[in-house]
Order: C-alpha cells, then sequence, then structure tokens
C-alpha cells in the first residue's frame, strides 16, 4: 500500500518493502527538455550534485532518462537521509570548481556506452529535439556554462518539480530537502519527423527494430507481452530465423507510450525476418489474437506486479506517474485494469500501433509491405552562392541567407537556420549544421573551392544559441581531397577515370558471365538432343542458363546507359 505524504513541500510517497531500505528523488526534467545545443546539461548536473555526496560504502547512483532525472541509494534509514539531503544542499550551490573534470567524465562514459540495437529510432522518429535527443551524443557539453547550469536547475531542480519516495514505513529521521522554490514542468511535446507513418528506414546491422506509439494503457502493455511470445514462437521456435527475439512496452507524457520489438537476423535471412515479423502484426491486427497468449501475458504481468510490490520496485514508476499529472495507483489497481484486457482490445492497440509503426530493417526494404521511405534526404536546396566539391565530382556546397545545402547528383540536404538545432564548430573551419528534422550538413573548407570564404560566410550566419565550439581535431582527422596525380607518374586516378573505369570493369564482368550462361545453354541442348539427359531436367537447365545470360545482357546495357547520362 503506497501511503502519500509532503515533506519540505515535496510530494512524498512511502510503501512498507522487504529487503534492505532504499529511496530516490525524482525530478521531471530529462533528455528531450534540453535544447540541442546544451545536450547533456541536466547529465552534467546529475554529476555534479553527486560528486558532494563524497565516498560511501553504500551503494548510490544518479540516473538522467528522456523524461525525467533522479538520484537513488540503498542503505540504512541514517544514510537514506544524509544522502538525498547532502543530494538537495549540492543542487543549491553545484561545485562548479568540478565543471571541467565532470565534462571529461561524461565524454569517457559516452565512450563506453554500449547504446543498443535501437539507439536510432528516435532520431529518425523524432528528429534532433525533444524525445529525438537521446539518439545524440552530448555535442552542447563544450558550451555549457556556470550559469547555465544555475538557471536549468532554478528552472528545473525545484520542490515543486520533485518527487520523493521511501521503500519503508517512514521518512529517515533528519532529511531535509532544500530546494529551490519552481513550479511543476509538462512533459515536452513529441514532435514527428516522419510524414507518413507506417514508416521504415534501412539499418547497418542485422537487427530489425520496430517500435509504434500506443495510448498509455493496460491493453497497451499486455499488446507488447502478446507481440513478445508471438515473435519467439514465429521467428525462433517454428521459423528458426531469430534467436532474440522481443518486444517492451514504456510509458511516455502523460497518455502516451511506445512498444519495441527487436529481433536479430543472419545475413542470408534477413529479407525472411522481415516477412516473418510484418506477418505476425498483420495476424495481431486483424484479430488473430491468442486467449491463451493473453491470458499467459497476464499472468506474468500481475506476478511481476506483486513481486515489485513487496520490494518497493513500484515506487519509482509511481513517483514518475505523479510528475507527469497521472494518478498513483495501488498494485491491486494495476493488476485489476491487467485483468480486464480481452482479446480484442489488444487487436486493437495492435491495429493501431500498425498504423504509428516505424521500422528499421536489417539492410533491406519493407515498401512492399505498406511502409513508407523515411526521409533521407531534403526536398529542395536554398538558393545563394555556389562552392564546388574539390573531392566529390558534381557535388556543390550552397550558402544563402536562409540556410545552407549540399547538392549532389541525386541527393540533397539542407538546413535552414531558423530551423537549426545545432552547429559545431571546430577551430579548423569544420562545421557541422544538425536541422530539427534530423538532416546534417557537413561542412569542410579543405573540401570545397574558396572554402575558407564559404566559412567566413556561414559564420555571419549561424544563430549564435544553435553555435557550440569544439576543441581543436587532431591534423590527421582534418580531410583532405585526394591529390592529382603526377604528369608522368603512377598516382591516384581522377574521379572521371574512376569513374570510367568502374563502368567498364561492370560491363565486362556482365559480358563474361553472360558468355558462361550462353555456354551453359549451349552444352544443355547438346546434351538434350543426344538423350545424355531427360527432358524436365534438361528444360530447367536451360531455363536457368538463358536468364543468367539473359539479365546479364540487360545489365550491361543499363550500365552503358547510366555511364551516358554521367
Amino acid at each position: 500500500m503506497i501511503k502519500q505524504i509532503e515533506i519540505d513541500g515535496v510530494p512524498a510517497l512511502l510503501s512498507p518493502a522487504t529487503g534492505p531500505g532504499h529511496a530516490g528523488l525524482a525530478f521531471r526534467v530529462g533528455s528531450a527538455d534540453e535544447p540541442p545545443a546544451r545536450r547533456g546539461i541536466t547529465h552534467l548536473i546529475e554529476h555534479l550534485a553527486l560528486f558532494s555526496t563524497g565516498v560511501a560504502d553504500y551503494h548510490y547512483n544518479g540516473a538522467t532518462g528522456v523524461e525525467y532525472t533522479f538520484f537513488h541509494m540503498h542503505g540504512s534509514a541514517d544514510e537514506l537521509g544524509e544522502f538525498l539531503t547532502a543530494v538537495c544542499s549540492s543542487l543549491r550551490d553545484l561545485p562548479m570548481h568540478r565543471l571541467a573534470v565532470e565534462k571529461d567524465l561524461l565524454r569517457a562514459e559516452a565512450q563506453g556506452r554500449n547504446t543498443g540495437a535501437a539507439s536510432q529510432m528516435a532520431l529518425w522518429r523524432h528528429g534532433a529535439r525533444d524525445y529525438g535527443l537521446p539518439s545524440y551524443p552530448e555535442w552542447g557539453l563544450p558550451a555549457i556554462t556556470e550559469d547555465d547550469l544555475r538557471d536549468w536547475v532554478q528552472r528545473f531542480f525545484t520542490r515543486e518539480n520533485a518527487v520523493l519516495w521511501v521503500a519503508g514505513d517512514e521518512v529517515p529521521a533528519g532529511l531535509r530537502l532544500d530546494l529551490a522554490t519552481g513550479v511543476r514542468r509538462k512533459p515536452p511535446a513529441m514532435s514527428s519527423a516522419l510524414p507518413v507513418t507506417p514508416a521504415w528506414f534501412a539499418g547497418s546491422s542485422n537487427v530489425l527494430v520496430w517500435d509504434a506509439l500506443v495510448p498509455r494503457a493496460p491493453e497497451s502493455a499486455v499488446f507488447a507481452g502478446v507481440l513478445e511470445r508471438v515473435m519467439f514462437r514465429e521467428l525462433r521456435q517454428e521459423g528458426g530465423l531469430s534467436y532474440a527475439a522481443n518486444a517492451v512496452y514504456e510509458p511516455f507524457g502523460v497518455d502516451q507510450g511506445q512498444v519495441t520489438a527487436v529481433a536479430d537476423a543472419l545475413a542470408d535471412k534477413q529479407g525472411a525476418v522481415v516477412g516473418a515479423f510484418v506477418d505476425v502484426l498483420a495476424g495481431l491486427r486483424v484479430g488473430r489474437v491468442d486467449e491463451a497468449d493473453v491470458a499467459a501475458v497476464i499472468k506474468k504481468q500481475t506476478e511481476a506486479l506483486r513481486h515489485a510490490e513487496e520490494q518497493g520496485a513500484r515506487l519509482p514508476g509511481q513517483a514518475f506517474n505523479l510528475l507527469s499529472g497521472r494518478a498513483v495507483l495501488g498494485a491491486d489497481e494495476v493488476a485489476d485494469g491487467l485483468r480486464a484486457v480481452t482479446a480484442a482490445e489488444v487487436a486493437r492497440v495492435a491495429a493501431h500501433a500498425w498504423g504509428t509503426g516505424l521500422m528499421m530493417t536489417p539492410q533491406s526494404r519493407a515498401d512492399w509491405a505498406g511502409f513508407t521511405a523515411a526521409p533521407t534526404r531534403s526536398e529542395e536546396a536554398v538558393r545563394g552562392t555556389g562552392f564546388r566539391s574539390l573531392d566529390t565530382p558534381g557535388e556543390k556546397l550552397i550558402i544563402g541567407s536562409d540556410g545552407v545545402s549540399i547538392v549532389a547528383e541525386d541527393n540533397c540536404a539542407t538546413v535552414r537556420f531558423d530551423d537549426c538545432a545545432i552547429v559545431r564548430a571546430w577551430p579548423d573551419g569544420g562545421r557541422q549544421f544538425v536541422g530539427t528534422d534530423g538532416i546534417m550538413v557537413l561542412v569542410e573548407p579543405t573540401l570545397h573551392e574558396n572554402g575558407a570564404d564559404a566559412v567566413r560566410r556561414l559564420d555571419a550566419l549561424i544563430p549564435p544559441a544553435a553555435r557550440v565550439d569544439q576543441p581543436a581535431r587532431d591534423p590527421a582527422r582534418i580531410p583532405q581531397p585526394e591529390p592529382a596525380p603526377v604528369a608522368g607518374s603512377p598516382g591516384p586516378a581522377a574521379p572521371e577515370q574512376r569513374t570510367r573505369a568502374g563502368v567498364v570493369r561492370r560491363i565486362v564482368i556482365f559480358v563474361v558471365v553472360a558468355l558462361v550462361g550462353l555456354a551453359m545453354a549451349s552444352r544443355v541442348g547438346y546434351e538434350l538432343s543426344t538423350g545424355l539427359v531427360d527432358l524436365s531436367t534438361g528444360l530447367i537447365g536451360l531455363t536457368v542458363a538463358l536468364g543468367v545470360a539473359g539479365v546479364c545482357v540487360a545489365g550491361a546495357v543499363t550500365t552503358v546507359r547510366h555511364a551516358r547520362r554521367r
């Protein structure tokens, strides 16, 4: 039974629990609240606040998530009170002398972090803003100042924007939550970088990832469990296509949830995994939901709920509920909601999820299944001054009064200054523009004609709030155009020569394979005429050989036509 009280103006949740005592202090602020050019500021404050707690024998830590940041520890009642009191005191007066050190520690932490297969999903769904920012590194760290930190604490780390939870019968004696006064901050609005859903994009690994926005409700949690059971049965047990096949449900904001499914795939079974997963979704959304699966999932989730209640593990989630504006629910209420879920409701969630879905395919396509390709390029370039590429034939940098574009023969990337999330600026002149839609434009003065002039123009137009100056790069990492070969000596071929050589190689390969196919057809024809093979076997061999030859001839013709266009 969760009890609600108030400590120093901070709402608090208490619940008896077995095992070691633990407590936490949560704030309604996370990476989704951060400006892209200050990405990492919440995590930095978390580190600074924990520094003042010193070295202790008990377990304590902090965590910065998408919507919430919290500090928690396990220990005795006295240790709990001492720890949380110290955290609040530190938030009132951050140890700014640690700023440079903690920035370095965050960069070191990022290098060792395993982002996981689904790490890029938020970027493709939301872009470089709000709920898409967890996909991006903490690029804003170099620009964060002491004033930025004080302002962020004053806005978000306040008693009105906090909730305390304690797994125990009473509040630790001596606990003081000395926090600044502020207001409760609502979760940010969820943006979208997808013009149409369901959508797909090709990943770079042998993993399929699919996520979908669903209502925040018990039936959505049950749907995730049913989806996992069916995936395991169809993709692993019966199909032998995936070893790992799982799905999870995560609530967001006040009334939104997200289901994420992951399935691995061998290189030669990627298409089969996509097809099998689409079939699983299709079956669920048209109502093929097994009552036995629903019952098994409900039983599993209610049992997990009971164990979590006994150990006080439900308290953080209920604290987050309170921070987002939702009611605190007892375990019995949640269990009753789960038990009331029907197979028909699961099917309705599946249908809703299909319509909002985003799939990262394992290097294959999904448009055949009704998914629309997620945008990978901009619709148009800006109007302005062009700067020819010294490295890529046909590519041009365009700088206009309203934005910057990189335009090539079959691609266009544009970031407009009034829609610019962040600009990373290096001392050598390199500039990386990131639009809120996730499109990036990288400007390297060494790779463009009159590159230094191009950077001077850009620097006069970059929105000051979006610019983040970066440390100097290792000279070896500054890109350089390929040097032209010295006359009369061997050296790298010019781009046009490399392209022409590649075309010739492809044509030769097509012709050789076509000739092999024709030779095979001739051999099979001879064996048919002399009775060395039976009719059915001979016809199959003849068809395959002629098919190979035909495909290769068509490939050679197409290659020639494309070369003429270039």
